[in-house]
């Protein structure tokens, strides 16, 4: 599946009304408020199954997975919501990485970013 099928088919269980590219600013900014504040509750799902093997609980690496899958769905809307492929947004990433890291992880590098390296 590429990027592009995947967001094609995340798309299609959003709202009803998200699903028009030509969305409100008011349908922009609902769809936007709900991807992040679903991000970050399957982010705390994610982190739940992990924090569990403290307390001696087996690691599940496909509940793990399905969770993981779940932070991608919502990744994707907030990048339909701003207008973005998440190839685009995947692209984004790495070209900031390489411009940060050309010779790949430094940790003095990452104690000392340029000014205005987000």
């Amino acid at each position: 599946m590429t990027n592009e099928e995947y967001q094609y088919f995340a798309r299609r269980t959003q709202k009803k009304e998200w699903q028009n590219p030509n969305r409100s600013d008011q349908e922009r900014h609902e769809m936007l408020c709900h991807a992040v504040f679903g991000l970050c509750s399957e982010a705390g799902e994610v982190s739940g199954i992990l924090q569990k093997t403290y307390q001696g609980h087996e690691f599940d690496r496909t509940h793990f997975a399905k969770e993981l899958s779940d932070v991608l769905w919502f990744v994707s809307e907030a990048a339909d919501g701003i207008g973005f492929t998440l190839s685009e947004i995947m692209q984004m990433n790495i070209d900031k990485l390489l411009a940060r890291y050309p010779e790949g992880f430094d940790p003095e590098k990452s104690l000392h970013r340029a000014e205005g390296d987000v």
